[in-house]
């Protein structure tokens, strides 16, 4: 091989060839021009996908704080106010009532005045209080008319079935009609009585039904099956 005058050894051709592959020369010949010195990028690891952003936590303190603050909740307004869960996630028994009452958002908790002090005594004669439970409802808002129905109440049994993964409780007592239709298909006639099972995330949820404390109010002789199954969620949660 030669150059001008100035022959070429193989070992020096192969020499050059090197030298211009090393400096990214990789065809003889283009139509497009290249910028030699731009440097080179390394490929970026392709981004993961976010969750929606109102998609609901999957840590249940987050969830709790998500439920307090979170703007498109059903019945969501500057004004409403919200009675968040109380009581204590890991004492293995979940309470699900529908909403808080108009005395509950006046109280800032589930359950209160005459209502409530029923409750409590319930709760006393299976040996719980409301530290060793964990009280939440279907919607912490109340709605305007104080029913819960439509598509605000599918939303609000799709966020209850997520709380109650996170829970993860060893049983969950569901105080009403509303929460039964809404979680069970049931009216509360059908499905007390007996044990159903909710399935969320974490698995199957065993899942009693019983008579709210506003409704014995006005219904005494009701009692004895709100205490019937109160006895079935105590053999329940001792086994």
């Amino acid at each position: 091989m030669e150059r001008g005058d100035h022959p070429y050894s193989p070992a020096a051709a192969l020499s050059a060839l090197q030298w211009w592959a090393d400096a990214g020369v990789d065809v003889i010949v283009d139509e497009a021009p290249r910028d030699w010195l731009r440097p080179q990028t390394r490929p970026t690891a392709p981004m993961k996908p976010q969750p929606p952003a109102d998609a609901p936590p999957d840590q249940l303190e987050l969830f709790q704080a998500w439920l307090r603050d979170h703007a498109a909740l059903p019945f969501a307004s500057p004004a409403a106010p919200r009675i968040c869960p109380s009581g204590d996630p890991a004492a293995g028994l979940m309470i699900l009532t529908d909403m808080p009452a108009g005395e509950d958002c006046a109280s800032g908790t589930l359950l209160s005045g005459e209502a409530g002090r029923l409750f409590d005594r319930m709760m006393a004669a299976i040996g719980r209080d409301r530290a060793s439970l964990y009280l939440a409802s279907l919607s912490c808002l109340r709605s305007p008319d104080g029913r819960l129905t439509g598509e605000a109440a599918n939303r609000c049994a799709t966020l209850a079935r997520h709380h109650v993964g996170l829970a993860d409780p060893k049983a969950l007592l569901i105080f009403g009609d509303a929460v039964s239709k809404a979680l069970l298909g049931l009216s509360m006639a059908q499905a007390r009585g007996r044990w159903h099972e909710i399935a969320t995330h974490a698995g199957l949820i065993p899942t009693l039904v019983t008579i709210p404390p506003s409704y014995l109010l006005n219904q005494p002789s009701a009692k004895a099956l709100a205490w019937a199954d109160l006895q079935m969620l105590a053999e329940g949660l001792n086994r």
